[in-house]
């Protein structure tokens, strides 16, 4: 098969990336090639290119793991999905080891992330596993008033707080806190709206807290104003005025930054779980006896269980999770000045970069 296909590469931090001709066939036995719709540009890529945070696979490399395309050639034991639409998962476990028999496949010492350990999805094709590849009915989707591009941030910014909610346990009742809710904190305050839990935003960005205040949230916060104690009351006043519970609280840290992640733990009450799902380098200053105090808990959360996706994309399909308002497209071939532009804060919905465009 010859098709033009190139990738856009970044050779060393900060560096313009380059676009770069490759052969993507054939895939290997439990490979395929995905012809890329969209690859949605992630906070983890930015670590990449400008703070200097290492990929797995030397450079250079094509960032990217954000995915939605169609397969267009599979290797042997992957026929099945030849010419289907799919998500590729941001991380994707091996399916064989011990921890993915046991259902733990996002601490699968074999998985693979696309645009760390191998090529991603700034390109006009990708190779990967075939194994996890989430199925996306085109019907559907176009009933919902989406393009298969749209649902390429469902690779990430939609999954993976799905999963923090998930495994957090929240229900019908709950009272879930999302500190910081632009890109994944947005989409995180949707789910858990839809697993029925009353949602409380807080966020520094008078513009993301205006963004999200019609999409499942009961109560906006601007932090910029509030130390870690008035921030905590007036979330417990709002429960108490609402009915909602005093202990159990969920709260997910979503900003990825320093003072976010203080400001999470500062949350904590009697039985409540943290749940942090942005990333950041930088440290912070806590006293972890408060989770002995509260007999609260903290759990990490790395990507998504490729299990979790087909209900994750539901939420979406069926309109519990919006995406529209939240993202914008690009042409791939912009993707220097795209990145700029996202570093910079000029850009308020998540770019998704399409080949072709």
């Amino acid at each position: 098969m010859s098709v033009d296909a190139h990738r856009w590469v970044m050779t060393a931090a900060g560096e313009p990336m380059v676009k770069t001709p490759f052969d993507p066939f054939p895939p290997e036995p439990g490979q395929v090639v995905v012809e890329i719709a969209g690859c949605g540009v992630c906070h983890t890529d930015l670590g990449y290119y400008y703070d200097g945070i290492r990929t797995n696979h030397e450079l250079p490399l094509a960032l990217g793991h954000e995915i939605s395309g169609r397969v267009v050639a599979t290797g042997s034991g992957a026929e099945d999905w030849q010419d289907r639409t799919v998500i590729i998962p941001a991380v994707i476990p091996c399916g064989t080891c011990d921890l993915c028999r046991r259902g733990k496949g996002t601490i699968c010492r074999n998985q693979v992330m696309p645009g760390n350990d191998i090529h991603g999805g700034f390109a006009t094709h990708v190779t990967v596993p075939a194994h996890g590849l989430c199925p996306v009915d085109l019907d559907r989707l176009y009933a919902a008033g989406l393009s298969l591009p749209d649902v390429s941030v469902v690779a990430d910014a939609v999954t993976t707080p799905y999963q923090a909610v998930t495994q957090a346990g929240v229900t019908a009742g709950s009272l879930a806190v999302v500190v910081g809710v632009g890109g994944i904190g947005g989409y995180c305050a949707q789910v858990a709206h839809a697993f029925g839990a009353t949602v409380v935003a807080v966020d520094v960005d008078p513009g993301k807290l205006d963004a999200i205040r019609d999409h499942g949230v009961a109560l906006t916060i601007d932090g910029r104003d509030l130390d870690g104690r008035a921030l905590r009351k007036q979330v417990a006043g709002f429960a108490k005025e609402n009915g909602l519970p005093a202990t159990e609280w969920f709260i997910f840290e979503c900003s990825g930054t320093a003072v976010g992640q203080e400001t999470a733990f500062g949350l904590l009450v009697h039985g409540a779980t943290l749940a942090v799902v942005g990333f950041t380098m930088d440290r912070v200053n806590v006293r972890l006896s408060n989770l002995m105090a509260f007999h609260a808990r903290a759990m990490g959360n790395w990507g998504c269980d490729t299990e979790l996706y087909p209900a994750a994309l539901d939420l979406v399909l069926d309109g519990k999770v919006q995406l529209a308002p939240f993202v914008e497209q690009h042409p791939l071939e912009d993707i220097n000045g795209i990145f700029h532009a996202v570093h910079a804060h000029r850009l308020k919905r998540r770019s998704i970069l399409i080949p072709g465009l």
